[in-house]
């Protein structure tokens, strides 16, 4: 049995080896290019194991959004020049978001093998090895992860050049200046793989494609980090050569890659914080916000999220980035309405979502919603489906917003505890579940009953994760 299928691909060249703008360019040619660019990159197939975010068919209008806010150009859903231009930038062959945009859980172990099967001709022995070496580098500096060259067998990632259809690799170059190379996740088979195209000119320094920079690259793939959305990163879909000298990880690049593998042992006072994956079953463990979506809840804490389905007790964890690009992480609050929306909040801002898509000209400031501008963040959010109904909590208090009408009622903020007697302290999450209300507090969450006005009982917050 084969790993997932799903291939990183790097692929993207200097802004002066292949021209941006053709004087032959037709409005047919651009059409065609802006269909095979949104079909590669922004579909993404339903998966029929899910039962909440899942796509469907999407209009060209919706993935021109989907692709212009992930590369951060005005969001207008239309083929303007500025997208244009973008699209015939060479680049990555991954999906920039979806199931295929997933930063995986990794290898689960630290000690990793590699082997160098063959080399390009366009560089000598001494550099390609030293080129790869030092892209290890920059992800064992960051992690516990060590990596140990074999000159033979089956390494845990295999490293060769090719052309066209290469050996058994489900995936075919596509000759120069097009893919550069392409990576298998972590796992068995191909898994962590990696592949170079030797019709490109491969070298040590700012001609043609730097193989250094590729395959650190490609080796963030290799060992389960998806694409990055932050132009600083390494993992940014797009090639752009960078002074060696002047290399550093972005904090993106480390955040991803130690919430996998946690931070280097023994690492320096000096070393600056860098979230790390959160222990789902500790007994510390607690949420910024939860939302219902469906059949889903969704816990959100930092980067992350954490997707339950109460029935069945299934529960994956995913980075929020992987589902929506350009929301940020650290939401303060989140709810779904009763339009199949969910709105996050994050400051004085709030996004309004429809599934894989951000609403147009969102983010909106929360004084849109009837707060006044003394408010300048929300702790919690809940909608009563039922009554149209959305109540924020906010310190000690909770103001209540009319879904139908759009506007806030009169009469609030009320004090929490006198309309939620037992719910004393300030409320850090809280979601719906058939009838019940759940408020969470840190490492607990209180099971309240709006029937009654009773706190039936207290427990664990991570207590949805069947720990």
């Amino acid at each position: 049995m084969k790993a997932l299928s799903i291939l990183f691909l790097m692929c993207a060249a200097a802004s002066n080896a292949v021209p941006v703008h053709s004087e032959h360019d037709s409005q047919g040619d651009n059409a065609k290019l802006v269909q095979d660019y949104l079909n590669k990159f922004y579909t993404v197939e339903p998966d029929p194991n899910q039962l909440g975010l899942k796509m469907n068919a999407e209009s060209t209008t919706q993935k021109l959004q989907k692709m212009q806010q992930f590369f951060g150009l005005k969001v207008t859903g239309k083929t303007d020049a500025e997208t244009l231009e973008m699209m015939k930038k060479p680049r990555c062959g991954v999906p920039d978001v979806g199931f295929y945009g997933v930063t995986l859980p990794g290898w689960k172990k630290t000690n990793l093998t590699y082997r160098i099967v063959n080399r390009t001709p366009d560089m000598s022995k001494e550099d390609v090895d030293k080129a790869v070496e030092k892209a290890f580098e920059v992800w064992s500096t960051v992690t516990p992860l060590v990596f140990t060259r074999i000159h033979e067998g089956i390494a845990d990632i295999m490293i060769a050049f090719g052309t066209k259809a290469h050996g058994h690799c489900p995936r075919y170059f596509d000759g120069p200046f097009g893919i550069l190379a392409h990576a298998f996740p972590p796992g068995i088979g191909f898994g962590g793989d990696v592949h170079f195209d030797e019709d490109e000119d491969w070298t040590t320094g700012s001609a043609g494609f730097n193989l250094f920079l590729v395959a650190a690259h490609e080796f963030g793939h290799a060992l389960g980090l998806s694409h990055s959305n932050d132009q600083r990163a390494l993992m940014f879909p797009n090639y752009a050569y960078v002074s060696l000298s002047e290399f550093p990880l972005s904090p993106d690049d480390i955040s991803g890659i130690q919430s996998i593998y946690g931070p280097p042992p023994n690492a320096p006072d000096e070393r600056p914080p860098t979230p790390t994956s959160p222990k789902t079953c500790g007994s510390q463990m607690s949420f910024n916000a939860v939302t219902t979506l469906r059949q889903e809840v969704i816990f959100l804490k930092s980067r992350h999220l954490w997707r339950v389905y109460p029935d069945n007790l299934g529960v994956e964890r995913e980075l929020i980035s992987t589902f929506w690009p350009t929301v940020p992480p650290g939401i303060d609050a989140a709810y779904e309405n009763n339009k199949d929306q969910i709105l996050f909040f994050k400051g004085n801002k709030f996004w309004v979502i429809s599934g894989y898509h951000v609403l147009l000209g969102y983010p909106k400031n929360i004084n849109m919603l009837g707060f006044p501008r003394g408010v300048k963040r929300i702790d919690a959010a809940v909608c009563n489906k039922n009554t149209g109904k959305t109540d924020f909590f906010i310190g000690d208090k909770y103001w209540r917003f009319d879904e139908n009408s759009q506007s806030m009622e009169k009469g609030y903020p009320r004090q929490t505890v006198k309309d939620f007697p037992g719910i004393k302290q300030k409320v850090d999450a809280v979601f719906q579940q058939k009838g019940l209300l759940y408020f969470f507090h840190g490492s607990k969450q209180q099971e309240f009953d709006p029937t009654t006005k009773k706190v039936i009982r207290e427990i664990e917050s991570n207590s949805w994760f069947n720990c």
